[in-house]
């Protein structure tokens, strides 16, 4: 087992374009799954292959169980990666694609066997160690992929979007099942989507990046509860946290229109107000009026889509059922004053 410090890195390709911004740093724990999340571009896949030794760094050190890797092969680095598309060899067994970077490494057959039998039993394909890849759905295919990174006992995981190829019953299916075995092998283990919702029920500890910098590290929870900067309060929660311009001073926080959301007196000054979907509830009186433009039914809840009275700004609330609003109506919500962030609209950090 092994820590991965990623240290004061940057990567900038011919031509001058910087995938990673200089300075950045990670430490990840030994045995700590650790999720990187960010848009497409973001740097996330760009930072994995730095770690993987199949991108070069043009600044700064990576180290794994302490020892600097910049120079090594990624063969040399003891990882194993899993990828999107799960890079198998079609004309192989399941057994012989599990077993083959054990065999390159002139690992006894023995051994061999023993390995690829406990990583299946470990992935309940031990049915299928004589089916060709053709022969297995996409969720099977994706476990031998894992299972041929296990028998390597790697001191790390590194995982590209491995579950962007599934669909969504066997993506959660999967995505547990993923992290009940990094559990089990206690394994360290970068994670890369650009899925915040599979971000958020993976990670130990969450990487938010945005344009090749990070904007917050921490554990899931934390990062949800006190997004340390607009980008992050708008790209995890779904639906993403209505942001609405307003003022702060003596008589609390005020919306754009005048509504009072929060009566706790701030420092004066304009902000940028923050309030997750679910925050909000129905209320008769309530300061908050919309009018209703579209509304999601999903079952146990809807998403109401409206547009903040006497302004043009688009407010999404999530609501437990009850009367569903028409497109027109108007309605009145609440939300509780501890449930209102507050960011400076200029730089876009948390004021709060």
């Amino acid at each position: 087992m092994a820590g991965i410090e990623i240290d004061g890195v940057r990567k900038v390709y011919p031509g001058g374009m910087e995938a990673i911004a200089a300075g950045l740093s990670i430490d990840i724990e030994d045995g700590e799954l650790c999720v990187l999340v960010g848009p497409s571009g973001c740097g996330k896949s760009t930072l994995l292959r730095m770690v993987a030794g199949l991108e070069v760094i043009t600044e700064g050190e990576i180290r794994i169980g302490g020892r600097r890797v910049n120079e090594l092969e990624p063969a040399e680095r003891d990882i194993a990666m899993v990828f999107q598309n799960y890079a198998l060899y079609p004309h192989m067994s399941v057994y012989d694609n599990m077993a083959y970077g054990l065999r390159n490494r002139g690992t006894p057959s023995a051994e061999i066997r023993a390995r690829v039998e406990e990583a299946a039993g470990l992935l309940g394909i031990a049915d299928f160690l004589k089916r060709k890849p053709r022969q297995l759905s996409g969720g099977q295919r994706q476990r031998v992929a894992m299972g041929r990174a296990i028998v390597r006992k790697p001191q790390v995981f590194l995982f590209d979007e491995p579950l962007s190829n599934l669909d969504a019953k066997l993506r959660i299916r999967t995505r547990v099942e993923i992290r009940a075995l990094q559990q089990r092998l206690a394994t360290t283990a970068i994670y890369v989507t650009h899925d915040q919702l599979e971000a958020m029920t993976l990670a130990d500890r969450l990487v938010v990046m945005n344009a090749g910098r990070i904007e917050q590290i921490g554990p899931p929870v934390e990062v949800y509860a006190k997004p340390a900067t607009m980008f992050v309060a708008g790209f995890i929660g779904s639906p993403p946290m209505n942001l609405v311009a307003g003022t702060a001073g003596p008589d609390g926080t005020r919306l754009g229109n005048g509504a009072c959301v929060c009566p706790q007196p701030g420092a004066p000054g304009d902000v940028t107000v923050g309030i997750r979907p679910e925050d909000f509830a129905r209320a008769d009186d309530g300061p908050i009026a919309i009018t209703v433009g579209v509304v999601e039914q999903l079952g146990a809840a809807i998403n109401v889509h409206g547009v903040l009275d006497g302004t043009d700004t688009q407010i999404i609330a999530h609501l437990a059922n009850g009367a569903v609003p028409r497109p027109g109506d108007r309605q009145r919500l609440s939300v509780s004053p501890g449930a209102v962030h507050h960011f400076d609209p200029a730089t876009g950090k948390r004021r709060d």
